[in-house]
């Protein structure tokens, strides 16, 4: 895996936008009207934006996968990321929904411990899905997390991944049910 270059940024908001279009965490926090696919390209260019201020976002060499990374220790309030909290808030959640989904959020981030390393997304593009990608990009995240002696912590609402994460050795400690299942994993630094 490679450090991801901000000049990357559009193939990375293209390769999360394809392969969570159906993800319905996602589709739970988007708005859902014409502009649904504009409000999820919006979710992953907040995320971006989060995770190069305060954490790390890697690319596969072919750059056919990424991670967007988040050291919550790292992350500090500012003027800037009040007013990207307002602009997702407006461009993609909608705000008469801002309020349940910030309580979905406040629910999944009291089962998180203060020293971690999250992963916002991890994404393949959906036509080089299912070549072990994927797999590869994250046995190098948990190859990090050892090497920093931080666990890994990420949760998935799509029963699917529930197996893939398992085979990483990722421990599914909670599943949360707000409107949909939400499977919280972690894995402890070896």
């Amino acid at each position: 895996m490679i450090q991801a270059a901000y000049k990357d940024k559009p193939l990375i908001l293209d390769i999360l936008t394809k392969s969570f279009d159906s993800n319905k965490s996602v589709n739970y926090v988007v708005k859902q009207d014409k502009k649904r696919e504009k409000r999820i390209r919006k979710l992953m260019d907040y995320s971006f934006e989060l995770c190069w201020e305060s954490g790390e976002i890697y690319l596969t060499p072919d750059k056919k996968a990424v991670a967007l990374i988040l050291l919550p220790h790292n992350k500090k309030t500012s003027l800037k990321s009040i007013f990207q909290d307002l602009n997702l808030a407006i461009s993609s959640i909608g705000i008469t929904r801002v309020s349940k989904v910030l309580k979905l959020e406040s629910t999944i981030k009291k089962n998180y411990p203060k020293c971690l390393m999250y992963i916002s997304f991890i994404g393949v593009s959906p036509e080089s899905q299912r070549a072990g990608i994927g797999s590869s990009l994250l046995k190098d995240i948990i190859q990090l997390s050892n090497k920093r002696k931080i666990p890994i912590y990420l949760e998935t609402s799509m029963s699917e991944n529930v197996a893939f994460y398992e085979k990483h050795n990722f421990e599914l400690y909670k599943q949360l049910e707000p409107e949909h299942v939400i499977y919280l994993f972690k894995r402890d630094a070896i």
